[in-house]
């Protein structure tokens, strides 16, 4: 019998994926001040193909998708703006975001990167026979497949039992993302939580927490609460945490004996509006002195209804 291979060590791997890293970055350039040896840094680069490739893509997923300091990329799309390469504009949906495309020139410069990168990805290929061309393709789509498989995200939506660090800096995040005048002092959160006919529940995603939302019995009516605070940091949007966390809501009311759920909100955040009518909340009369509040909403639970799916 012939002798057992045994598996490479941990170590082993990963000087091999160094030493291959050290070699593409060598023969593509990458190490040079600036990409294709033209006027863009490789981030630049990647950024305006970004755009391009996705316009109206916010601020927000272009950060996420190519996992860049938030200060690092606003500071870049400010000079690309500046150079009159790229514009943003509000988002409709949400005032919070912008939105990213192109200008004319912007497109331009892309379509020379383009054209300049396929110069040099045809260089490499063209001394290869068909059979390796065609072997190197499968390859990289190999490891590509490798790289992404297995990273669908943990998500678990929490009702704290006490106050902790996490629920403060996620409430702090959205009172200055929206600028919240009327805001809730630390002893007033923590109440909230040691309500039980209340609570304050928080989204994590892959065990960090990035959302949160409260849930405030409103003694002057009977049977109601009032639903305050939703929130999901940037980089995490796009994996239903608001919608997951509404319903956890909702289900808390409901079982506790709640028959109506109540919240306000202002014309500016037309997503979350967006969500809660999605979710079966209707127009009310004004039922707080919230001076920032443009929009009344209520939701009778008593009876549970179908929701959403988890990433609508």
């Amino acid at each position: 019998m012939g002798a057992e291979i045994q598996p490479q060590s941990s170590a082993e791997h990963v000087a091999a994926m160094r030493e291959f890293n050290r070699f593409y970055t060598a023969r593509l350039g990458l190490l040079n001040q600036r990409h294709l040896d033209g006027e863009f840094s490789l981030t630049e680069a990647r950024i305006l193909y970004e755009i391009g490739a996705n316009p109206q893509i916010t601020a927000t997923a272009l950060r996420a998708g190519l996992r860049l300091d938030a200060g690092y990329i606003s500071r870049l799309l400010s000079s690309l703006g500046k150079r009159k390469l790229v514009r943003q504009a509000v988002s409709a949906q949400d005032g919070r975001e912008r939105m990213l495309t192109l200008s004319p020139l912007g497109e331009k410069k892309v379509a020379f990167l383009n054209d300049q990168s396929a110069v040099q990805i045809d260089a490499i290929l063209d001394g290869m026979s068909a059979i390796d061309r065609d072997a190197l393709v499968q390859s990289l789509a190999t490891a590509q497949s490798i790289l992404t498989q297995g990273r669908t995200p943990t998500v678990r939506i929490v009702r704290l039992s006490k106050m902790d660090d996490d629920v403060l800096r996620l409430i702090n995040e959205y009172y200055e993302a929206i600028n919240v005048t009327r805001r809730d002092m630390p002893a007033t959160i923590k109440k909230i939580i040691q309500d039980k006919r209340s609570g304050v529940w928080l989204a994590y995603l892959n065990n960090q927490a990035v959302g949160c939302v409260v849930l405030k019995a409103l003694p002057s009516m009977n049977s109601a609460a009032e639903c305050k605070r939703l929130y999901v940091q940037p980089r995490a949007r796009g994996h239903g945490l608001a919608n997951s966390m509404l319903e956890s809501v909702e289900t808390f009311a409901r079982d506790n004996g709640l028959t109506w759920i109540y919240l306000d909100s202002f014309d500016d955040l037309k997503a979350a509006v967006v969500l809660y009518k999605k979710r079966g909340y209707v127009p009310c009369d004004r039922y707080n002195d919230n001076p920032q509040a443009t929009i009344f909403l209520r939701k009778n639970v008593s009876e549970r209804r179908p929701g959403l799916r988890p990433h609508e």
